[in-house]
């Protein structure tokens, strides 16, 4: 089988890992395997070389095309192919940034080795010094987590589920604590300890629907690793269920839950809003309706808020203002106060949205309960 096919069926099985980038697009969307394109900060699609070095793999997670009791395909690249073959995409300006993941071929340790010889190969022998994205395996020594560190300009480790009973659901050869909650504060004390490493950030990914864990305690743990382990961000892949696999029969999750759970983050995230600032319904999940930054302001008793004395932290708690208004609403004030709304639609605020919410210069024209 000649390496393109390879590429072809490895990209395929690294559906579930999701990435992104700091960087710009410089040509069109090219079809050829491996490509995916992630989404930079300001929207733009970033092109990166996604594949797994081998779908091989020993675990039984029951959601994954990977698992070690479904019956497909099964092969591997070495780290010199799937260098080289990363390299002629890049080299032709296919690419800008390799994304690189695996399943577990024998054992952890032999994986992580054979990863790391990939980047290694790149960085050393072809002297490639662009951006690498490497998915740090559960259960991965303190060791090979350094080195990636060392090597990667961003590594990641998927937690999966939200708690331990969660994750045995989906898998039965994980350890919750050990092999996942343990390796994340890792990642984060070789981090702060070494400021000499290559790795800048470091993200985390759960699989939601193949379980039966609210969005509460999702959201719980999401914010508990912002507070503790200074992660950079969380992705969140809705399960789909795949055929041989344990969870075939299962509903696959609805999209607009999990575009809730990225609107949630953002919010416990970028906003720091606390867990108990979001509204959740009787059975501790986020409304698939309506945005939790609404939600969130109907229940509070700050609002209608004055434009003009609010401290940022009150701002951004407006429906349609963001961090960046907020900031230029505060600079802008201090020389000159807003009277119209005009003015703060100019500085990127959704008036449609804020306008309930808010008084200019004591004005306040709707109310919360004609909105």
């Amino acid at each position: 089988m000649n390496t393109l096919k390879k590429m072809q069926i490895l990209s395929d099985s690294a559906q579930y890992d999701i990435c992104d980038y700091v960087n710009h697009y410089k040509k069109s969307d090219i079809n050829l395997p491996g490509i995916y394109n992630a989404t930079g900060p300001d929207g733009c699609k970033i092109p990166l070389f996604k594949t797994l070095m081998t779908n091989k793999c020993v675990n039984d997670c029951k959601y994954c095309i990977n698992q070690s009791k479904r019956n497909f395909t099964r092969l591997e690249l070495s780290p010199e192919e799937l260098a080289r073959a990363f390299l002629s995409y890049y080299s032709n300006d296919y690419v800008q940034g390799l994304f690189l993941s695996s399943g577990i071929a024998r054992d952890v340790d032999d994986t992580m080795e054979k990863m790391l010889d990939v980047i290694n190969i790149l960085r050393k022998k072809y002297g490639y010094d662009d951006y690498i994205h490497l998915k740090v395996i559960p259960g991965a020594s303190k060791d090979s987590i350094k080195r990636a560190m060392s090597l990667a300009n961003r590594v990641s480790l998927n937690i999966e589920s939200a708690t331990s009973d969660g994750l045995s659901q989906i898998s039965s050869n994980k350890d919750y604590n050990k092999d996942i909650l343990k390796r994340i504060s890792w990642i984060d004390s070789i981090s702060k300890k070494n400021n000499s490493i290559m790795c800048s950030s470091s993200t985390t990914q759960m699989i939601i629907g193949a379980n039966d864990e609210t969005d509460v305690e999702i959201l719980s743990r999401i914010k508990s690793l912002y507070k503790n382990y200074n992660l950079s961000r969380s992705y969140f892949s809705s399960f789909s269920p795949v055929e041989g696999t344990e969870l075939e029969k299962r509903e696959e999750c609805n999209k607009n839950r999990t575009s809730k759970l990225y609107h949630a983050d953002s919010l416990l995230n970028i906003y720091k809003f606390e867990l108990d600032e979001l509204v959740f319904e009787e059975n501790n999940q986020l409304s698939i309706n309506e945005d939790p930054k609404y939600l969130s302001a109907l229940k509070r008793d700050i609002f209608p808020l004055e434009i003009n004395s609010a401290s940022f932290y009150e701002l951004i708690r407006v429906p349609g203002i963001g961090t960046i208004s907020a900031k230029r609403i505060m600079a802008i004030r201090k020389k000159k106060p807003f009277k119209k709304m005009v003015d703060l639609r100019k500085l990127g605020v959704v008036i449609d949205r804020a306008e309930p919410f808010i008084k200019l210069d004591g004005n306040y024209q709707i109310a919360l309960d004609k909105y």
